[in-house]
């Protein structure tokens, strides 16, 4: 099995997506309308999904109160230091400074503009292709 895409809620899909978009280089892959306003958004490798929506059925977690280690979206970087600089300007927050793993990974944990964790990682090793 292969991995379409993960989801999570959020209070207004529309303009989360269009931040994603617009700083994270995603792109919107289906848009739906009301009542959930569903976003399925692609990475730049087109292969990976997250769907952001709203659905009234469930509460939208309080994700600035949680833990970045419960629940977090994982991002490659080329260059931490400067994605960090450029997402907090665009409205993210840092949850934790960079570091360095022994493995030599660097790692970042931010905050979306929402509370949602967004780790930034360049690995000395990479996992994926």
């Amino acid at each position: 099995m292969k991995i379409e895409h993960v989801a999570y809620m959020v209070e207004d899909p529309p303009t989360v997506a269009a931040w994603y978009v617009e700083n994270l280089g995603f792109t919107i892959q289906r848009a739906g309308d009301a009542p959930i306003f569903a976003h399925f958004l692609a990475d730049d490798t087109g292969a990976v999904m997250v769907e952001i929506y709203n659905n009234s059925k469930c509460t939208v977690p309080e994700y600035n109160t949680q833990d970045p280690l419960l629940l977090h979206l994982a991002l490659i970087s080329d260059d931490i230091d400067a994605d960090v600089a450029r997402l907090t300007k665009a409205g993210a927050q840092i949850a934790d400074e960079p570091i360095t793993t022994p493995a030599g990974d660097r790692l970042c944990m931010l905050r979306d503009p929402w509370g949602f964790a967004l780790q930034l990682v360049n690995r000395a090793s990479p996992m994926v292709s």
